[in-house]
């Protein structure tokens, strides 16, 4: 297997700049993984498939779902694509290479460990500071369009936003300069998360159901759901911050009351 990805690694490197495959390689892995992996929930929706996993019971409407696509491709050619290019020369000057030999899976597993922890921290004060008034009616409502959210709309957002919550993700990267590998698996583990986090449904097999600590869709939903001022859960991955905080009692106490009625109904019958 580490063969296979190095004789991989070594075509690409051969055939491509640093500058190509930091930036434009970049920005083609981010959509790949992005539009595959959240357009499918789209058609859950559309088809009514698996209803009984979704969180919420309405649906958006088919233009509702276009509007959001045809915007995620502007913001993504005018914003995203040229951050990564302005970033490109950070990144380089903080170390991070593209060259053989790779980095061992533990130095990999290590750094993006690592970039969670930090961007946890800095997605939680940044996005709760995006619920204040001014922010939240200016900022941050864009969005909050979709109250019923579907993978999508994870990044779905004010061009300002994506500027601001964006820098929680890079900058783990950014000031440890890793190998051009471990920046990929860390963007793509990232976008599999927020999609996830977005995707409306509730599944026996989500991760949020094994992994301590792991917000997933049910608990970002909830955030969707409530008002601005009162909705708390303003983690990203895991949940810590909001515990640590107590901006999560309110989703807490929810559950509670679920699994309350769920044990009451178990006893009637």
């Amino acid at each position: 297997m580490a063969s296979m990805i190095e004789s991989a690694w070594t075509y690409l490197i051969t055939n491509f700049s640093d500058f190509q495959l930091a930036c434009l390689g970049s920005f083609f892995l981010h959509e790949s993984v992005f539009f595959l992996s959240g357009l499918p929930f789209i058609l859950l929706e559309r088809a009514g498939w698996l209803s009984k996993y979704k969180i919420q019971t309405k649906n958006n409407s088919p233009a509702a779902q276009e509007k959001c696509i045809t915007r995620l491709l502007l913001y993504h050619f005018c914003v995203n694509l040229p951050l990564m290019i302005a970033s490109y020369p950070v990144f380089r000057l903080m170390g991070m290479r593209s060259t053989l030999p790779l980095p061992s899976w533990k130095v990999i597993s290590t750094q993006v460990f690592f970039y969670f922890i930090l961007e946890d921290f800095v997605f939680y004060w940044g996005h709760r500071i995006l619920h204040t008034k001014w922010l939240y009616k200016h900022v941050h409502s864009v969005h909050h369009e979709y109250a019923t959210p579907f993978g999508l709309t994870s990044e779905y957002a004010h061009p300002a936003e994506i500027l601001f919550l964006g820098f929680a993700t890079i900058v783990g990267p950014a000031i440890t300069g890793p190998h051009l590998i471990t920046l990929w698996l860390w963007m793509v583990l990232r976008v599999l998360e927020t999609v996830e986090a977005h995707c409306g449904y509730h599944f026996p097999w989500s991760l949020s159901n094994f992994l301590p600590l792991y917000g997933g869709a049910d608990f970002h939903d909830y955030h969707h759901r409530l008002l601005y001022t009162k909705s708390g859960n303003y983690s990203s991955t895991f949940v810590y911050m909001d515990w640590l905080f107590g901006t999560d009692k309110g989703y807490r106490r929810l559950k509670e009351l679920k699994n309350d009625a769920c044990e009451l109904e178990g006893k009637e019958m």
